[in-house]
């Protein structure tokens, strides 16, 4: 029974030691967008169903990030900016300011492209939001306009294109 006093105070003795535990990487995660290259394209953007899945991959993610132990950004409070900026793949480089007012550290941007209702593309680039530079990316065909198909290819780039290997310095704790 004395060795349950000795145990407590030696690791009452290590905690001062420990330090504070170092914060997650905190990154932003912008809507998937999609380019449509397919000639089916209508009016007013993607088609319901389309629009739907480029929500449902990009919850994926966030939701993958965080499990992986990133502190996702929510992007609600720079909304109006990022709707401005929309597309944000053609806007030159208007996210690094909208993710730096998110105080995030890196950002995602997500693409989708449809070249058929049987081909598409699902393309991603990781940046440092303090310098710019593309620190990953990644694209993976799929076939099928389906909800299976589009959370499989976002799948696939994150386990095999973003998250591994982990990244020196930015990775989460």
């Amino acid at each position: 029974m004395k060795l349950i006093p000795v145990l407590f105070g030696v690791l009452l003795a290590a905690l001062p030691m420990a330090g504070p535990a170092s914060a997650a990487t905190r990154v932003v995660v912008f809507g998937f967008e999609l380019f449509d290259t397919s000639g089916e394209a209508g009016i007013g953007g993607p088609r319901p169903d389309e629009q739907r899945r480029l929500a449902l991959i990009t919850e994926d993610m966030r939701k993958r990030l965080a499990a992986a132990g990133y502190q996702v950004v929510d992007t609600a409070p720079q909304k109006a900016q990022i709707d401005e900026a929309s597309p944000i793949r053609n806007c030159n480089g208007c996210d690094l300011p909208i993710a730096r007012a998110l105080g995030a550290e890196l950002e995602v941007i997500g693409l989708v492209q449809k070249v058929s209702n049987l081909i598409l593309n699902i393309n991603f680039q990781l940046r440092d939001v303090a310098t710019g530079q593309v620190l990953r990316a990644g694209s993976a065909d799929i076939r099928n306009n389906t909800d299976e198909s589009w959370l499989r290819g976002v799948s696939y780039l994150i386990r095999n294109r973003l998250l591994d290997p982990p990244l020196t310095g930015k990775a989460a704790p």
